[in-house]
């Protein structure tokens, strides 16, 4: 254990004071009542769904939060019983783990490249690119002002501001960005804060303008999955090339690989 804590880079200490830092500033579901399409659709699901920001509360965390009272990895099924089931937890933010991962195993070196994060929230792609990547400049796009705020402060705070830039838009307003992106992310962009028509409208406008061949596009979950629900006219194979991706790269305990499975590299054609 105090191996560990020496082989702790510097980046990972200030993005852990990041995650603190907004862990003070945020409620503890990382949610603000301005997420109204959100909250009602992890409140529609069928069975009992919390929002747990992966970015802001790692699994010991979590653990600590429980042994407090102050959350639960369970549900009572059956009121007074001892029927429990296990609660299905969502992130719409990157952990450290997967952070690291994206930056130093699934990108390639990145000096001179612009990166955009679509629906950045709290910033952590922007901050992880940033701390472990050369990028020239990278772009968040994010629709809720109350995140643009937030990002904004850590930017200041953490003296982030020669790299990156936070844009409060709706992405379908961001044709040129995307046309000049070098690298696109999109983690669980939509589902929960667009209906599906929209949802449609906006994979349609992505697949339109990042088209710079040879530039990369980063999803959680597959865009197969994303698209599977939708109807819509994009031609996967006539777009993109997935790239295979090494999930056996860490060596660590507690790794959770499936966390990492989920994440997917394509190249645009």
């Amino acid at each position: 254990d105090d191996f560990d804590e020496l082989v702790v880079s510097n980046s990972d200490v200030v993005l852990k004071n990041i995650a603190e830092d907004l862990r003070n500033r945020l409620p503890i579901e990382a949610m603000f009542n301005s997420e109204h399409q959100a909250v009602q659709k992890i409140h529609q699901h069928p069975l009992p769904m919390i929002h747990v920001d992966a970015f802001l509360y790692d699994d010991d965390f979590v653990d600590s939060l429980c042994e407090e009272g102050k959350m639960s990895r369970s549900y009572c099924t059956e009121c007074g019983s001892y029927k429990t089931a296990s609660l299905e937890f969502i992130s719409h933010s990157f952990s450290l783990m997967e952070l690291k991962f994206l930056y130093q195993h699934v990108l390639p070196d990145l000096t001179g490249k612009v990166v955009v994060d679509v629906g950045s929230r709290l910033g952590a792609v922007l901050f992880a690119g940033y701390l472990y990547s050369s990028a020239s400049q990278l772009y968040g796009v994010e629709m809720n002002a109350d995140f643009c705020q937030l990002q904004e402060i850590m930017i200041t705070k953490y003296q982030f501001i020669d790299r990156i830039k936070v844009v409060h838009a709706d992405i379908c307003t961001q044709a040129s960005l995307l046309q000049k992106a070098d690298v696109v992310v999109m983690n669980n962009v939509f589902e929960y804060f667009l209906d599906r028509q929209e949802q449609a409208r906006a994979w349609e406008f992505i697949a339109c303008n990042v088209r710079k061949r040879g530039s990369l596009l980063v999803t959680v979950p597959s865009l197969t999955e994303s698209l599977s629900k939708l109807q819509t006219n994009i031609q996967l194979s006539q777009w993109v090339e997935e790239m295979q991706l090494n999930y056996d790269v860490y060596m660590e305990k507690d790794v959770d690989r499936e966390a990492l499975e989920q994440i997917h590299l394509y190249k645009i054609l």
